[in-house]
C-alpha cells in the first residue's frame, strides 16, 4: 500500500467535510436504554470470509450518519451482499438508535466519528477525550458494545488525538481516497470518482448523509464486482494485528 503522510490526508479532509455536515459544538445527550443481550450478540461484526492478503479487497466507508438515507444504503448493501464500515456521529446515533442497531445486525462495521463532529486537535485534552468517550458510551448503549475504530472529523489528527484514541482502545482509520461527494452532489460523478479511486486494499471515504452518494452505490457495487473486488469491512481489509489501539490505518 502506498504510504501517505497524515498531513496530506488532513489537508484533503478540510476539503472533504463541509460545514453543512458539521454538528453543533454543544449538544446534550438524551439517556439511552441499554441494548438487550440479544441485540448485543447480534451487534458483533460478521467474521471475515475472505483473506485480503490473497484476494482483491476494497473497503467502502461512510461518515457522519446515521442519517435519513442510511436505511436505503443498507438495503442496497444487503441486496449486493456487500459489507461496509460506518463511522457514526454520537449525537446522530442518539437520534436514530434503531438504524445503528441495524447497521451492526447486518454485519457491517461501526466506528466512532466523535460526538458532535468537531476538529479534535483544536480541543483541549478533556474535551477531546469527551468527544470520543461519550460516543463510545452512546454506541455501547445502542449496539451492545464499544467500537474499536475511530475516524477523526475532517481527517484532522495529530499525536495527541491518536494517544487519546489509544487510551480508549481505538485505532485511527483514515483513507486512501476521498470522493468529495458532499461537493460533487451528482450521482454519476460520485460513482465515477469511486471507481477511479478504487485500488486493491483501498479505503474509500464517502458520506451516507449525501443522497446522491446513496443513489450511486448500486452501480459502484456492480462495477467493483466486475473488476474482481471483495467488498469488506476495514477490519477485514487490515487483517490481524493492524488495528491495535493508537495505531493509524492505512499508513
Amino acid at each position: 500500500m502506498v504510504k501517505r503522510p497524515v498531513a496530506a490526508l488532513a489537508l484533503a479532509a478540510v476539503a472533504s467535510a463541509p460545514a453543512a455536515l458539521a454538528l453543533p459544538a454543544q449538544a446534550s445527550a438524551a439517556p439511552a436504554a441499554s441494548a438487550s443481550p440479544a441485540a448485543a450478540a447480534s451487534a458483533k461484526p460478521a467474521a471475515a470470509r475472505v483473506d485480503c492478503a490473497k484476494v482483491k479487497c476494497i473497503a467502502l466507508t461512510f461518515d457522519d450518519g446515521p442519517g435519513p438515507y442510511t436505511a436505503r444504503l443498507l438495503d442496497t448493501l444487503k441486496k449486493h451482499k456487500a459489507k461496509a464500515t460506518f463511522f457514526l456521529v454520537g449525537k446522530r446515533v442518539e437520534e436514530r438508535r434503531k438504524l445503528a442497531r441495524r447497521i451492526a445486525r447486518e454485519g457491517h462495521e461501526i466506528g466512532n466519528h466523535s460526538y458532535s463532529h468537531q476538529s479534535l486537535p483544536a480541543l483541549p485534552d478533556f474535551e477531546l477525550t469527551e468527544e470520543l468517550s461519550r460516543t463510545q458510551d452512546v454506541l455501547r448503549r445502542a449496539i451492545g458494545r464499544r467500537p474499536r475504530l475511530m475516524r477523526p472529523p475532517y481527517g484532522h489528527t495529530d499525536a495527541r488525538v491518536r494517544a487519546a484514541a489509544g487510551r480508549l482502545g481505538l485505532a485511527q482509520v483514515l483513507w486512501t481516497g476521498t470522493t468529495l461527494d458532499w461537493s460533487l452532489r451528482d450521482t454519476r460523478r460520485i460513482g465515477d470518482t469511486v471507481l477511479r479511486l478504487a485500488r486493491p486494499n483501498g479505503v474509500i471515504l464517502m458520506h451516507d448523509v449525501v443522497p446522491q452518494t446513496v443513489k450511486a452505490i448500486p452501480r459502484v457495487l456492480r462495477e467493483l464486482r466486475k473488476r474482481g473486488y471483495h467488498l469488506v469491512t476495514v477490519s477485514a481489509l487490515a487483517g490481524p494485528g493492524r488495528l491495535a489501539p493508537g495505531a493509524s490505518f492505512p499508513r
